[in-house]
């Protein structure tokens, strides 16, 4: 009886969209994806095997009927079972910082300073005198020991030049001694509020510059140009399609950027989607970009840009121990963090985004970080309600007092989480929060157990941006080599269901495109991903075969955007 009424509801599905063939003159729709193994994420309709798609739109979903949609000018695509799913979503990325990131040096897993600095010898070798040699990506926690680098070690590769190298997660920059000069840092230069500038034993700056002390040498770096942020722009989309992407939520979005996106946009040159976050800037050329956003209305309507958020930073990160946290670091006595914004200025602009309708993600690492951006939405929340459905967020949420898990789901606050970022940082994380506080790290069982609602990503260029890393890392809780066995603090991980909602429908959700997008059902737009992996059906998402399986497709708005050769 069940099985045949789910035959005629697919006959029903498929009878619904008829009008698009007809429209185009008989000729059927314009595209057929026949024989995958499709996850909707519908709960009408859970998986199918065939999708038709016209106009931008998916029309109807089902099996072998879905075929007599096809007409002379249709173009049929046969899957073979491949795995189809809605477009995957990065909920945390910075789209311009990943094209930036491969014209620069990249320094992500080099193993030591001395490593680092070689490539600065090779760099300054091959520019011309006196060009700034730039690089991203420096991760002390890798080298032994463990130590922050200093400006010796760049003054000797590259005697005179301005060197900035910025760490893994951007939350410090290992800067040369001409770019201290030029920023007129000496041991006389006060740590600004928020930021820590690392000193040597007689007072002396060691050239490491934390959160934001960055800021004293922004001002001397030079600006990238109109075409420079397009290159960027247009170079990370290619990567992101690639990989399986077809929108990105860009968490940090200035001004110029902004109206770079916007031209693009209108040219139909935007190869993805794009909702944008303006960064708060309280120093420099462009201070001020939150108040003039908020003094106007937020950007949600059609096209694949929109800036709909504001993003503040309440703290540092973990691994350059400027997260902010409630009692000291296990392995560092004494310091517990920085805070980059305080809770009254969250509270402010808060307030500020409620009266214009506004969405903020406030970047928040430790549990003193994550408690005071709840207890500045709280108390909004008690003056006005209807601040839930504005769907506010905590960017990262990563280390969370158990008693603060709750309150995600209690708030309707979105918890926008890369879970990358949890196996990068399994090695050294309990060493800086202790065994009992890492518990409340990375957290996403318990956040969900809570009624919360995660919103993932990878925070790239921080992790690579590939969703298929964070799929396995949101599953498995283990490295590429399997390490640890059984997961690290397994208790916390996703069902493969649960992380598909928080690369689809969560993303889609959190910008306020539920209605349209992050689910493969009739109506909505054809955003798709489709992936190639060593096993087909249920096992073709497995742990076992996530990290082997390669994108096959990527389709936005209906249009192949990448397909593999």
């Amino acid at each position: 009886m069940r099985a045949g009424l789910v035959a005629v509801l697919g006959l029903a599905v498929a009878s619904a969209g008829c009008g698009a063939g007809q429209r185009r003159g008989g000729r059927g729709v314009e595209l057929i994806l026949h024989g995958g193994d499709v996850w909707t994420m519908d709960p009408a309709r859970p998986r199918a095997r065939t999708v038709a798609i016209d106009g931008g739109r998916v029309v109807a979903l089902g099996g072998e009927e879905v075929l007599a949609r096809r007409g002379p000018a249709t173009r049929v695509i046969e899957l073979k079972g491949r795995v189809v799913l809605p477009g995957l979503v990065d909920g945390h990325a910075h789209l311009g910082g990943l094209g930036r990131s491969l014209e620069i040096l990249a320094l992500r897993w080099v193993v030591s300073e001395a490593a680092v600095a070689d490539l600065v010898r090779a760099a300054a070798a091959r520019l011309p005198a006196g060009a700034w040699i730039q690089g991203r990506g420096w991760d002390q926690n890798l080298w032994t020991p463990a130590a922050f680098p200093t400006r010796a070690s760049l003054d000797a590769a590259a005697p005179g030049a301005p060197v900035i190298l910025r760490r893994v997660d951007g939350h410090a920059a290992w800067v040369s001694s001409e770019v201290l000069k030029r920023a007129g840092i000496d041991r006389t230069t006060a740590d600004p509020p928020g930021g820590l500038i690392e000193r040597d034993a007689a007072g002396e700056p060691t050239g490491v510059l934390v959160d934001n002390a960055m800021e004293l040498v922004a001002r001397v770096v030079p600006e990238a140009d109109d075409a420079t942020l397009e290159r960027w722009i247009l170079a990370g989309a290619r990567a992101c399609l690639e990989v399986g992407l077809v929108g990105v939520h860009d968490m940090g979005v200035d001004e110029p950027t902004a109206a770079v996106y916007r031209r693009l946009a209108a040219a139909g040159k935007l190869p993805l989607r794009v909702y944008g976050f303006v960064e708060d800037e309280q120093q420099g050329p462009r201070a001020g970009a939150v108040e003039r956003a908020l003094a106007r209305e937020p950007e949600r309507g059609p096209g694949r840009f929109k800036l709909g958020g504001i993003k503040l930073y309440a703290d540092g990160a973990l691994g350059s121990r400027g997260a902010a946290l409630l009692a000291d670091y296990a392995d560092d006595p004494g310091n517990s963090g920085l805070v980059l914004t305080t809770r009254a200025r969250i509270e402010e602009v808060a307030r500020g985004a409620l009266a214009h309708g506004w969405q903020i993600g406030v970047h928040a690492i430790g549990d003193r970080a994550n408690r005071d951006v709840l207890d500045a939405y709280a108390a909004v929340l008690e003056a006005a309600p209807v601040v839930r459905k504005l769907r506010w967020r905590v960017e990262h949420a990563q280390v969370v007092a158990p008693e603060d898990l709750p309150r995600f789901g209690a708030m309707d606050v979105l918890a926008a989480m890369q879970p990358v970022h949890a196996t990068s940082d399994m090695p050294w994380a309990e060493a800086r929060l202790g065994p009992a506080r890492v518990r409340g790290a990375y957290a996403w069982r318990s956040i969900l157990a809570g009624g919360g609602r995660i919103v993932g990503g990878s925070d790239f260029p921080v992790e690579e941006a590939t969703p298929l890393a964070g799929l396995y890392a949101a599953t498995t809780r283990q490295d590429r080599t399997g390490a640890p066995d059984g997961g690290w603090y397994p208790a916390e991980r996703l069902s493969i269901d649960e992380a598909l909602a928080a690369f689809t429908t969560a993303p889609a959700y959190a910008a306020f495109e539920e209605a349209t997008r992050g689910r493969l059902a009739p109506g909505f737009a054809a955003d798709v991903t489709v992936i190639e992996a060593p096993a087909k059906g249920q096992a073709a998402l497995s742990p076992a075969h996530l990290l082997a399986a390669k994108v096959a497709l990527t389709l936005v708005d209906g249009a192949l955007a990448f397909e593999a050769k």
